[in-house]
């Protein structure tokens, strides 16, 4: 018989394997971004060349505005659906890393629509983001996924701590 896991179980008693699950899928996307950026400004490749780990043996991840999206996506998702498991700080840590992914999603969004219609953004000749009109595309994903990752990193360190952990129904916190 197959189980369900509820909302209720997902940020009481599965919250940190949840959690654990989350972070394995964002630390491998934020070391493919690493990986370009190593690529790009230690060893010198051209971008075009420059795809990470994954795009090396599949270079159609790094051009897919659907799986970008779908990323976006289920980062907004994760953070909405474990974001009841947090209580005090912690939440308050991970609202802002939310808030910032929210405005990363909306910016995927407004790709995808780009690609999908053919209209780009001002004219541009390719799908372009409203801060990709300030920043280059990938300084501005390392910018994203830095400035969403660095409030999560926070909100987990204070939700692990015993006392910060007063109104959590979950068991992530470790004493101390």
């Amino acid at each position: 018989m197959a189980t369900t896991v509820s909302a209720s179980t997902l940020n009481g008693r599965h919250h940190k394997a949840a959690l654990t699950v989350f972070m394995v899928i964002v630390v491998a996307h934020w070391g493919e971004h690493l990986v370009q950026a190593v690529q790009v400004y230690v060893w010198g490749w051209p971008l075009s060349e420059a795809r990470g780990v994954l795009g090396l043996p599949f270079p159609w991840l790094v051009t897919s505005e659907w799986m970008h999206y779908g990323y976006a996506l289920l980062m907004l998702v994760g953070l909405v659906l474990l974001r009841k498991g947090f209580a005090g700080r912690s939440r308050t840590w991970w609202n802002i890393s939310l808030g910032i992914q929210v405005w990363h999603h909306m910016e995927h969004l407004l790709l995808l629509g780009q690609k999908l219609s053919g209209l780009n953004l001002m004219g541009r000749p390719v799908p372009t983001s409203v801060l990709q009109l300030f920043l280059p595309r990938m300084e501005l994903h390392l910018f994203y996924n830095a400035v969403v990752f660095a409030p999560m990193v926070v909100a987990m360190v204070l939700h692990r701590r015993a006392s910060e952990h007063a109104g959590a129904a979950c068991t992530c916190a470790v004493a101390h």
